[in-house]
């Protein structure tokens, strides 16, 4: 569809005027390609990456179908639910149908774990038109009878890979189970694996097919580069880098919590201003260390794969990959952080000699190599090793190993 500004879309004029003070004219190819059938009532399947405008492209139709069908919300319940994997992720999806929707009459409540629930539970004690939630703690709470979702009539499942990744499935086909059969469901992921798939065809009935790009492709707007080194090296290359003038903003990927400790620790010493965000960290520590870094009061924030997840900030000029991910479609995820609204942006990945076997399975996905950096004072010329066997990665979620996807990829239809 030749979409060319929202109104076209004929979306009720409280959204429309939203929009309009948002300066928002004209949608992104996911926006133009799934607001129509939304607003038809269809089933979707949504393939497309962060930072391509699929929160809008979900929650303006059902803003739009909310307000044209007034009613309330039962007790305890929700006439919409948006499932989230990480806190993040639910606190952007609840602010942004806040603003969509600042000129409708809605009510809605945001669950996840990590705070308390005494809160939540007020929230829902009178039900709400929107509820955002992580599984885990929204399925507490079902337990405890403080939610009931039997009068549910959108179903969104957000990022459906990365819950998938988390150990999620388990907790979302319990939720499921207890919604009504005659509701419409969205399903949006940044790749398609069997298990999406398959999940996929159990939830959804006849649903459009939206890809707005291949699966896991990258942006060609990022300078992608890889830097061999030394392991024992790693800290001096990083602290090398952070001294440019290039680097405005840097997000910086380690695999395992401890490790983005470490590593914050490391660069305060070194008088760099960073902050760490991971799952050991409160959800106060999180947004606290998000705020300081969107407002430009320190220069890095270090995170890991499930924590960054969400994370949506604006003029991050660099994401390093201090370790490369044991997933290839994190890789993804990750470099995605950058270059967004049409900028350009910086993705460097550090590759030690025992990680080399990561590098091939993320350009096996990408189809295509990685640009080697042989410029920096660290590079490391030890022959790559033959093996095929993956590296022992310690500190592991024991959870994620027992979901680990082995294909992570399958292209759609």
């Amino acid at each position: 569809m030749n979409t060319k500004t929202f109104r076209e879309l004929q979306l009720v004029e409280p959204i429309a005027r939203a929009l309009d003070e948002k300066k928002y004219e004209h949608p992104t190819p996911i926006q133009a390609a799934a607001i129509p059938s939304l607003l038809a009532g269809c089933d979707m399947i949504g393939c497309a990456q962060t930072g391509t405008g699929k929160t809008a492209a979900f929650s303006l139709p059902i803003l739009h179908r909310l307000f044209e069908n007034k009613k309330r919300a039962a007790p305890r319940g929700a006439r919409v639910l948006v499932l989230t994997p990480t806190r993040e992720l639910a606190s952007q999806v609840s602010e942004s149908f806040k603003a969509y929707g600042r000129h409708i009459r809605l009510s809605h409540a945001l669950v996840f774990g990590g705070v308390g629930q005494t809160p939540q539970v007020k929230a829902l004690r009178n039900g709400v038109d929107v509820l955002v939630a992580t599984p885990g703690r929204l399925l507490d709470l079902m337990n405890q009878k403080h939610a009931s979702l039997k009068t549910v009539e959108v179903l969104v499942l957000d990022e459906a890979d990365r819950m998938l990744d988390m150990g999620f499935l388990p907790d979302i086909k319990k939720i499921i189970a207890t919604l009504p059969r005659e509701r419409q469901t969205l399903l949006f992921s940044a790749t398609m694996a069997p298990e999406i798939l398959s999940l996929a065809k159990s939830i959804l009935i006849n649903p459009v097919e939206v890809q707005v790009a291949p699966p896991a492709t990258t942006a060609e707007l990022i300078d992608e580069r890889v830097m061999f080194v030394a392991e024992s090296n790693k800290k001096a290359l990083l602290s090398h880098l952070l001294k440019t003038d290039e680097v405005k903003r840097a997000l910086i990927f380690t695999r395992t919590k401890h490790g983005a400790n470490r590593l914050v620790t490391h660069l305060e010493k070194t008088s760099v201003q960073a902050k760490a965000i991971h799952g050991n960290k409160s959800q106060t520590a999180r947004t606290a260390a998000l705020k300081d870094f969107s407002q430009g009061l320190c220069k890095v924030l270090v995170a890991t794969d499930i924590a960054a997840r969400g994370i949506d900030v604006a003029g991050i000029t660099h994401v390093i990959n201090y370790d490369l991910p044991n997933e290839p479609a994190s890789y993804v995820h990750r470099i995605g952080r950058t270059a967004r609204s049409g900028t350009k942006g910086v993705a460097i990945s550090f590759c030690a000699n025992n990680e080399h076997v990561y590098l091939r399975d993320i350009e096996k996905l990408l189809k295509r190599s990685v640009a080697i950096d042989k410029t920096h004072k660290f590079h490391d010329a030890t022959p790559i090793p033959k093996s095929n066997a993956k590296p022992v990665i310690r500190g592991r979620n024991k959870r994620f190993n027992k979901n680990r996807r082995q294909s992570p990829i399958k292209k759609s239809a």
